[in-house]
């Protein structure tokens, strides 16, 4: 068997990867470890930047983004029992995100390539990478039947997320990889219930961080500043409820409305970038080549990002064989992952708790959100990160 682009992951980056070199005239097979229901209904990120839903819509896959999506034009920093909004319709003009979920992102794309005809490949297993230093690299794997297949292919694109097999196929000495661990985690839940908000709520209180969020007119999403080591069996639905009051109601006036709560999930936060984000005829996209913490809502961007700069460096490669921006992916990527990374370590050390600050710590953690929420130069410079930075490049 063989393609042009052989691609490991259907997660947004794999699936947008695939479909964008289709609209190129370039030929791909999408492997994935899990089923396509699995995919589908995996929970993850939900806000959009300005510049992915601008991608999702010119790709031809944002219909449904368009008719469900919830644009949002500020979002709200919570602290000292007060309410500060970032206006982003006055500090970034024209801008804005737009919260739709992940899993809805990864059904509309599914449903193009399928449509398309494309080769999307769910449960298979061992997927092994060979021969990444040449231009003749080729991908086995265990087909959901359990036969052995051979897929050769002249690029190799690695989109199967921080735990998966690409990044471990390169040799050892080959990568420099930066890391930073959190001393906390977030503890998500998803409940069947209208939002209370109509923005993000971002609240920092000596309990630690509490995030409203939402996936829908009647899904709410929130997540809980925890210990790393959190058992999420101790967070029963009545202690989740009312940790939340007490994190999030310190604002006269505001209520939060409860409901079923249909998934909790406790998520480590770290910081990753492995350097650089190829080796030979291989390519990592999104969370395979580098992890934010979800307090800035950039790893979904980021894959998205590195998705753009991928296509357009193939779509010259294989109409007239030059490897030039190839060989230069990784410096074109890194630049945007490391202000995604500094960004978002920013907003993690600005709103949450950490038990090793003095009140010292804690006085500075509070001049700096109060310079946040009265500077405009400093609202600017929050706003624009978090709608996104403008591409350079169009597709």
């Amino acid at each position: 068997m063989r393609t042009q682009v052989g691609i490991i992951g259907a997660g947004p980056a794999g699936l947008l990867l695939s479909h964008l070199l289709h609209l190129r005239g370039i030929e791909s097979v999408v492997l994935e470890r899990r089923s396509r229901e699995y995919v589908e209904r995996r929970v993850r990120a939900g806000v959009l930047e300005q510049g992915t839903v601008d991608t999702l819509v010119e790709a031809g896959v944002g219909e449904r983004l368009k008719r469900e999506g919830l644009p949002h034009h500020g979002i709200e920093l919570r602290y000292g029992g007060a309410g500060h909004r970032i206006a982003f319709e006055r500090l970034v003009p024209g801008r804005c995100i737009t919260v739709y979920g992940q899993q809805e992102v990864v059904k509309d794309l599914v449903a193009a390539r399928l449509a398309a005809g494309g080769d999307v490949r769910f449960e298979v297993d061992d997927v092994r990478v060979h021969d990444a230093a040449t231009d003749r690299p080729y991908l086995t794997f265990t087909g959901s039947g359990g036969a052995a297949h051979r897929l050769d292919c002249d690029v190799i694109a690695g989109c199967d997320g921080f735990h998966g097999v690409s990044r471990d196929s390169i040799p050892d000495g080959v990568l420099t990889e930066y890391r930073r661990d959190y001393p906390f985690a977030w503890l998500g839940i998803l409940a069947r219930v209208k939002p209370s908000s109509e923005e993000l709520i971002y609240a920092r209180t000596e309990r630690g961080f509490a995030l409203h969020s939402m996936r829908s007119p009647e899904i709410s999403r929130f997540y809980l500043q925890v210990a790393p080591d959190e058992d999420v069996a101790a967070w029963p639905d009545e202690r989740i409820w009312a940790e939340l009051r007490t994190r999030l109601e310190t604002v006269p006036g505001f209520a939060l409305a409860t409901g079923e709560i249909v998934e909790k999930s406790v998520t480590p936060m770290r910081s990753f970038v492995a350097e650089p984000m190829q080796y030979g005829r291989l390519f990592l996209a999104g969370d395979a080549a580098h992890i934010v913490p979800p307090t800035g809502a950039k790893g979904l961007n980021l894959a998205v990002a590195d998705v753009r700069v991928l296509t357009e460096a193939l779509a010259r490669f294989f109409a007239g064989g030059s490897t030039e921006a190839l060989d230069g992916y990784s410096r074109a990527c890194l630049p945007r992952v490391w202000r995604a990374q500094h960004f978002s370590w920013w907003m993690t050390t600005l709103l949450h708790t950490f038990d090793s600050d003095d009140a010292y710590a804690r006085q500075l953690q509070g001049s700096h959100l109060d310079y946040v929420t009265s500077s405009d130069a400093a609202g600017t410079t929050l706003a624009e990160n978090y709608v996104g930075l403008p591409y350079e490049e169009s597709l």
